[in-house]
């Protein structure tokens, strides 16, 4: 047995520690190495040299007897002649919850099944978001079956399940390396409900729930964006064979998509063509808005395509900091796609005067220049 490591060292504990650091030690390495949950290459080999380390120094008589004689003890072996024969249950050490994600065990009351949710996506405009507003649909929803009451069993009547008698869930033992374990599981007879169907519903084919129209009333939030959902509690599908609670309804919005505005947060962004005329001479632009109140563009003279000008506090509501955003337009030059032979001729007339005064190598100059600087 030369070729061991150290208990102590496998362990990563002082040869002063107590019984509680050596559980602690054991409980946070076993975690780490366990074959089902380690993605380590070594993990298998690391949690049974843990098991073997810990097996021998929690047991006083062992102990002693290992820190006398090391590896090579009276018998060959800290285990006695056997070599092995140790059981433990890793749930005192480690926890029910450790093990529950392996073999299903767990609390020892039933467990309640509980319906799935439904995700009902729901389009609405940026009108529907500014101030929010109250919407209303109808739909049909799984609810529990009229005639068995959400059994799914004829007349809902429901036998005991003769598997769990009635539990709904079975006691297990599992072997992990040279460990012992009890767990608890669900029924795979009665899937955990603790009780059996002998027939069927025939108005719901067993499965205890029957779309019904519903009418649904909710109220979008000031500032909504896309993917905001909203839960409705209970109005989801009804738990399995009415053995618990009903799931869920969430409602997740979508921002339909506005003729001009595009949206930056609680901003609004829009292009606003504008003729050359507008921009050298400066306009005012008056547009429909969504809060009803007219959107008043004041263009400046000397503008050119590119430039933004912010109309302030009319954008969407700012969900965090209150207040409201900013509608931001972005100037561009239309272009017409045809002119008539007087207009090209007045444009031609105008060239030099609409035109830079500088030759293009000036200009380009300039701008370099500018760049330096």
């Amino acid at each position: 047995m030369a070729d061991k490591r150290d208990y102590y060292e496998v362990l990563d504990v002082e040869k002063s520690a107590s019984q509680s650091d050596l559980k602690n030690a054991f409980r946070r390495l076993a975690r780490k190495y366990h074959p089902d949950r380690s993605t380590e290459p070594d993990a298998e080999d690391r949690f049974k040299e843990i098991q073997e380390a810990y097996a021998v120094l929690s047991d006083d008589q062992k102990r002693s007897q290992y820190d006398r004689f090391g590896h090579d003890g009276p018998q060959g072996s800290p285990f006695g002649g056997s070599g092995g024969g140790f059981n433990i249950n890793l749930d005192d050490i480690l926890g029910g919850d450790f093990f529950s994600s392996f073999f299903g065990g767990g609390s020892s009351r039933r467990r309640t099944r509980r319906g799935s949710d439904i995700l009902l996506r729901h389009s609405v405009d940026l009108k529907d978001v500014l101030n929010g507003s109250a919407q209303e649909v109808v739909l049909d929803l799984p609810e529990p079956c009229t005639s068995c009451e959400g059994t799914g069993a004829e007349g809902g009547d429901l036998q005991r399940c003769s598997s769990c008698s009635g539990q709904g869930q079975v006691r297990v033992r599992q072997q992990v390396g040279p460990f012992i374990s009890e767990g608890i599981q669900p029924c795979d007879v009665c899937s955990g409900r603790g009780q059996v169907s002998d027939r069927p519903c025939v108005d719901c084919d067993g499965r205890g729930q029957e779309l019904q129209s519903n009418t649904l009333r909710f109220h979008v939030p000031e500032g909504a964006e896309s993917g905001t959902r909203m839960r409705m509690r209970g109005k989801g599908e009804p738990a399995p064979q009415g053995s618990g609670e009903p799931g869920d309804l969430f409602i997740e919005l979508e921002v339909e998509t506005h003729p001009w505005f595009e949206r930056s947060g609680a901003d609004l962004i829009m292009s606003l063509p504008l003729g050359y005329a507008d921009l050298l001479l400066g306009t005012s632009v008056t547009l429909d808005h969504l809060d009803e109140k007219p959107l008043v563009i004041k263009v400046p003279a000397h503008s050119n395509s590119g430039d933004t000008i912010e109309v302030k506090k009319r954008g969407l509501p700012r969900q965090r900091s209150g207040g409201r955003g900013d509608v931001i337009v972005l100037l561009k030059l239309f272009m017409p796609s045809k002119i008539s032979k007087g207009t090209r001729k007045t444009l031609d007339a105008l060239r030099d005067e609409l035109g830079p005064k500088d030759t293009l190598e000036s200009i380009l100059e300039d701008a370099q220049e500018r760049r330096r600087s």
